[in-house]
């Protein structure tokens, strides 16, 4: 049987200081498949996106373990995590993140370059080419329109080639028509590249697209509401 690509067994994290410290996850166990779309669905506070930047390493748990790709991310260095991650996991935010002084171009490239890819321009006008912005790759994030920015986005997080896609309500932003285009992108780009794609979303329509759904409530995996969200 082939090893799940992600592994959480038993993680738990909180968050803040004494009396305001928060259990935003608890006790929390997931396995993903290479190659699965996998929708986190819940009501806003249930420790959706803490998920994801948990799977990303970008927070680290105070319990259980954490293992992508056949790497256990607990106890490694701040360093040796920013480094797998970029070779293993590309990332779109809600609201796109990308850098208002560097064109398109420079923005899918940065993390090219920092990886020290062979030719990190060529490689990002291709991935630009393939979201259907060929013609705006010297545009800055000012001249683009929400659906543009979050092409890029998806652009940058594809270049590396990850393993995995995570997106964290990435049609949040955007109008229902263009967020349905960026979710057409999303899933179409995924299939292709056969990446395992991991997003969270508040729109019912966009979870129904992924093949699993994984429902959250106050920290914890909701497992009566996955099957019902899986058999609606």
């Amino acid at each position: 049987m082939t090893e799940p690509v992600i592994q959480l067994k038993d993680v738990s994290l909180r968050l803040g200081q004494g009396a305001s410290a928060v259990d935003v996850l608890k006790k929390v166990s997931l396995d993903v498949a290479s190659g699965e779309a996998t929708g986190i669905v819940g009501p806003s506070g249930s420790g959706k996106s803490t998920l994801l930047m948990v799977i990303a390493g970008l927070e680290r748990v105070d319990s259980g373990t954490v293992r992508i790709a056949g790497h256990l991310l607990n106890g490694q260095s701040e360093d040796r995590i920013a480094a797998f991650r970029g070779r293993n996991i590309g990332i779109v935010f809600q609201s796109f993140h990308l850098i208002p002084n560097m064109t398109a171009l420079e923005n899918v490239a940065v993390p090219l370059e920092l990886a020290g890819r062979n030719d990190p321009f060529g490689a990002a006008f291709r991935e630009l080419d393939a979201v259907g912005l060929a013609d705006r790759v010297t545009h800055y994030p000012g001249e683009l329109s929400g659906g543009e920015q979050q092409r890029v986005a998806i652009a940058r997080a594809l270049a590396p080639e990850p393993r995995i896609l995570i997106a964290d309500e990435p049609t949040g932003n955007l109008d229902q028509a263009t967020g349905r285009q960026i979710a057409d992108l999303l899933f179409a780009e995924a299939k292709e590249r056969g990446m395992t794609l991991v997003l969270v979303t508040h729109d019912p329509s966009l979870a129904g697209r992924c093949a699993r759904q994984v429902a959250m409530r106050s920290g914890r995996i909701d497992v009566e509401a996955g099957r019902l969200a899986v058999t609606v």
